[in-house]
């Protein structure tokens, strides 16, 4: 069995299934639950996550976890970042891992350490401005695939790269890992502004804000600075801090509307992420104030007006101090 193999069929990796498909390579789309997989190879579209677009008669699906990774050298991890632990115990070691989740390990981890700490040699990490519902539209975009084995990054960017999807690739997995992890924070943060309509200047104060926060800690991490600025960073932060496609921004705005920010049993990364990294800075006394203001808000220990209170009261200070 040749082609793409995408272990996941929520929407991302529907989207990342279907766009890849469309150069006419052969793809292979593991669902977990076999009724999934037996209504999408019927229906052709994955209506729960992804209406409206149709899956190219090129795209096979399996409940078969073995039968989908037979013969090949690499697949695609895309699943949420809560699944990823069990699903890496289930495949070969030998299989190179592109990483699509963009979310934390269990215990507060990089989920790429994660996977190497499983005994994966091969691991990449896959980030970025991409919302599923317009990649799998075909309407343009970019994506970074970040490994410091670059033959892995080299063999997902052909087999990803089509005329509407720009992929990328960078040695800084550090980087463009924990960017797709933070900007979920600030991402509901933007939430939570958009659901106390809070207006323009403070969504644009956010963001910036945010992107220093996302900075301070991506370079604590050792990340490069550059990436902070790449698609992966701010490109990603502003898609998500801004766009109606976005579940963390939208699950914010629930929350400030006192409503439930799950919305049809999609994950909601941001919500997890934001203790996690709360309880990082804490213990490492790293000062990410949005990041506490969100975690708080979220754990319902603070109201979000109380969470504004706390960011806006704070000390004085000029803009690049630390």
């Amino acid at each position: 069995m040749s082609g793409l193999r995408v272990l996941g069929a929520g929407g991302w990796g529907t989207a990342l299934a279907v766009n890849a498909a469309r150069t006419g390579q052969p793809v292979t789309l593991w669902a977990r639950r076999p009724e999934v997989a037996a209504r999408l190879a019927e229906v052709r579209e994955n209506r729960e996550y992804l209406p409206g677009i149709l899956l190219p008669d090129s795209v096979r699906l399996t409940s078969d976890l073995g039968e989908a990774v037979q013969g090949a050298e690499w697949a695609l991890v895309v699943v949420p970042s809560v699944g990823v632990p069990d699903l890496l115990a289930q495949l070969p070691r030998s299989l190179g891992v592109v990483l699509c989740a963009k979310g934390l390990a269990p215990d507060g981890g990089r989920l790429t350490d994660l996977a190497r700490s499983l005994g994966f040699a091969r691991v990449a990490v896959l980030s970025g401005p991409n919302h599923a519902e317009e990649v799998g539209r075909g309407l343009p975009a970019a994506t970074v695939v970040a490994s410091t084995d670059e033959a892995l990054a080299f063999a997902a960017q052909t087999a990803l790269m089509t005329p509407s999807l720009r992929v990328y690739t960078s040695t800084d997995e550090v980087g463009v890992e924990l960017g797709g992890v933070l900007k979920n924070v600030i991402a509901l943060a933007a939430g939570l502004g958009d659901g106390l309509q809070l207006g323009d200047n403070a969504k644009a104060t956010l963001i910036t804000r945010g992107l220093r926060e996302m900075g301070r800690y991506l370079l604590s991490q050792g990340a490069q600075e550059e990436t902070v600025y790449g698609l992966s960073g701010l490109g990603d932060l502003v898609a998500t801090a801004t766009s109606l496609h976005s579940r963390n921004r939208a699950a914010g705005e629930a929350i400030a509307r006192g409503q439930n920010p799950a919305q049809g049993g999609k994950v909601v990364e941001g919500l997890r992420t934001a203790g996690l990294l709360d309880a990082w800075a804490t213990a490492h006394g790293h000062d990410l104030p949005i990041v506490r203001a969100v975690a708080r808000v979220a754990a319902g220990e603070w109201t979000p007006a109380v969470g504004l209170r706390h960011l806006m009261e704070r000390d004085a200070k000029a803009e690049h101090e630390e």
